[in-house]
């Protein structure tokens, strides 16, 4: 997908509108945070990382955690038991 944007000034800085297509196919909402790099010539943004709550987490699991114990071995030096 391919568009044409101008730059325009936006107060004391130059700006560009993101078309609504764009937006949409990236699930770019308003106030998300973006990262700009300069690399080889290209402008590029991309969605910042966000760090999700337990909450969210969660929910990805169908709201269920399962808890396991490890085996680590027997002890091998002086660990605290």
């Amino acid at each position: 997908m391919r568009e044409q944007v101008a730059v325009r000034p936006w107060g004391n800085s130059q700006g560009i509108r993101i078309p609504k297509s764009i937006l949409e196919k990236l699930n770019i909402n308003t106030s998300d945070i973006l990262q700009i790099e300069v690399k080889n010539d290209a402008i590029v943004l991309r969605k910042a990382f966000k760090h999700k709550t337990f909450e969210e987490r969660v929910a990805e699991y169908g709201g269920e955690i399962s808890i396991c114990d490890f085996d680590w071995g027997e002890p091998l030096g002086r660990e605290l038991l």
